[in-house]
């Protein structure tokens, strides 16, 4: 069993990144992989080690294991998540908590038996309490019981912190985790059931109008690209009316879930890449331990520290779209948390802010939906 003595170890979490270091992006195709991969690339790194799923399964030990012996990967940015908005997360309960809590076990210790330099454990800030206080600040965790419909979510990203600390704690390895609010961007997951509120509500309002107009040939490139329930843009005009009514997309009409009212928060995906990149060239565990004996809530938020309702935001998509139809909010169905604002105050002391602001954000993605 390979092992390093944590002052050895303390040796080497100083040490800054270099352009020709070996980093592995675990999820390098999601939506926060990818826009970490761009962003590192645009600063001159060139060194990557990258695996997609077909290629390396991360919930399997052995593979995983396999991987970091062979592969010896200096930096790892831990992107990889079963990720889903409120259908999917209390739908699919057992595989959102067993699928995390097994990649991020087996890639945090790969990472610690294999000496990785510095680990960047990405989160959610859906680790918070459902009445946490407004901002939620890193010291709330575990002050309260977490929003029921993301709960085993919550749990397995929580464990990861957990076990992040515990590792620097013992080992004296130097692994941060960072837990990002709400994200949209370039390659976003628009899976009508499966997907977060805004990608999804995009995707509906976009196909809301095209109905509208009868542009059957955009909804098709639409349904071929991303197919729905397995009826694609080479279905039956009958088929592809009747699983668009399914999610509530009907010609000038969409149905939302809930009532509208939820405050949400929402950045850029390559802006929550920038603020990943700056904290793991700059940023140390030793600079995240509070003072005392007690060692914990050394994550760090990352967010804008602005938020906006769902009919806001349901405005916002229909304004960038042209749509001029009707929003029906089904209030038999639940809103989720109804606010989930982030406190950004360490991220900004420790010299990190956004600049792209939600209505630039959406028309960003509108443009980037459209031309993929």
């Amino acid at each position: 069993m390979n092992y390093i003595y944590p002052f050895l170890f303390s040796l080497l979490v100083d040490e800054l990144m270099k352009k020709e270091d070996k980093i592995y992006i675990a999820g390098h195709n999601g939506l926060v992989g990818s826009a970490i991969l761009g962003n590192l690339k645009s600063k001159g790194y060139s060194n990557f080690v990258l695996k997609d799923h077909k290629e390396l399964n991360l919930t399997d030990q052995v593979e995983v294991f396999d991987f970091f012996e062979q592969e010896k990967p200096d930096y790892v940015f831990l992107a990889a998540a079963k990720v889903g908005g409120i259908i999917a997360n209390n739908t699919y309960r057992a595989s959102f908590i067993y699928e995390n809590l097994m990649i991020q076990n087996n890639v945090i210790h790969a990472s610690y038996l294999n000496h990785v330099k510095k680990l960047l454990f990405l989160g959610s800030t859906c680790i918070y309490p459902k009445e946490a206080p407004q901002p939620m600040r890193e010291d709330c965790l575990l002050t309260g019981v977490p929003e029921y419909t993301n709960e085993p979510y919550a749990i397995a990203k929580i464990a990861g912190i957990k076990t992040c600390e515990s590792y620097n704690i013992q080992h004296g390895t130097n692994y941060i985790a960072v837990m990002p609010t709400n994200l949209y961007g370039p390659n976003d997951n628009f899976d009508l059931e499966k997907s977060h509120v805004l990608p999804a509500l995009l995707r509906k309002v976009y196909l809301s109008r095209m109905l509208n107009d009868g542009n059957w040939p955009a909804i098709e490139t639409d349904l071929i690209k991303r197919p729905v329930e397995q009826v694609s843009g080479k279905s039956s005009h009958e088929d592809i009316l009747s699983v668009l009514s399914g999610y509530g997309i009907a010609p000038n009409r969409v149905e939302i879930w809930g009532t509208g009212a939820p405050l949400r928060e929402f950045l850029w995906s390559e802006e929550m890449a920038d603020a990943c990149v700056f904290v793991m060239e700059n940023v140390d565990f030793k600079d995240l331990k509070p003072q005392g004996n007690e060692i914990r809530n050394t994550h760090i938020n990352i967010g804008t520290g602005s938020e906006i309702s769902i009919k806001a935001l349901a405005g916002l998509i229909a304004e960038t779209i042209g749509f001029d139809g009707e929003f029906y909010f089904n209030s038999q169905k639940p809103d989720g948390t109804m606010r989930k604002l982030t406190d950004v105050t360490k991220l900004h002391r420790l010299g990190w802010k956004h600049k792209i602001d939600i209505k630039t954000g959406i028309e960003k993605l509108h443009k980037w939906y459209t031309n993929n």
